[in-house]
């Protein structure tokens, strides 16, 4: 009878045991920081930080809101010095980027940070983003070193800072997180 009594209770703490190891495991890897299927191409901004106190304004006088209505992520470019041939090619891969969303890619918004290019190529390309001045200095931790560079900024529909990404930055790897964020 005890070894029956002892035998059924051993079986108990084992089923109790299948259960409560997975949740001892997620647990412990959720305190190590490590989460499933969060792969970023570009550096994640620790800690997350709200950029709705940086006051940008607009090329037309207006005053960007970070917490956009439309739910739109907002993809803020941070031009180096002096915006010439490297940061146009850069600017036109980050449209592009954007473009490559298909239907998707309304969710998304470009800011550039600045005093745009001049030229005919730079108007043209310069016709699909809002060009904002951040007087306040806001960005200036991410601002590239480079004189013809750019890095990014990737921040969410509440105006929280979540990826940098620097000067030279991979545009593909950039495709890739707009296409996770905007899912």
């Amino acid at each position: 009878m005890t070894q029956t009594r002892n035998r059924k209770r051993v079986q108990l703490v084992l089923i109790g045991a299948i259960f409560a190891v997975p949740l001892v495991l997620a647990a412990f890897l959720a305190s190590s920081g490590w989460v499933p299927g969060a792969r970023s191409f570009g550096e994640g901004i620790v800690p997350q930080r709200s950029v709705e106190s940086v006051l940008v304004t607009l090329s037309d006088g207006s005053r960007l809101d970070w917490h956009d209505p439309d739910w739109r992520w907002s993809l803020v470019a941070i031009p180096g010095r002096h915006c010439a041939t490297h940061c146009l090619g850069t600017l036109d891969l980050m449209h592009r980027a954007r473009i490559s969303l298909n239907q998707n890619s309304n969710r998304v918004r470009l800011i550039y940070l600045g005093t745009p290019p001049t030229g005919a190529q730079a108007d043209a390309l310069m016709g699909t983003w809002l060009v904002g001045k951040d007087p306040g200095d806001g960005f200036a931790e991410w601002k590239p070193d480079v004189e013809d560079g750019v890095a990014a900024v990737l921040v969410k529909p509440d105006g929280t800072a979540l990826t940098f990404y620097p000067s030279g930055f991979d545009a593909n790897g950039l495709r890739k997180d707009l296409a996770k964020v905007t899912k």
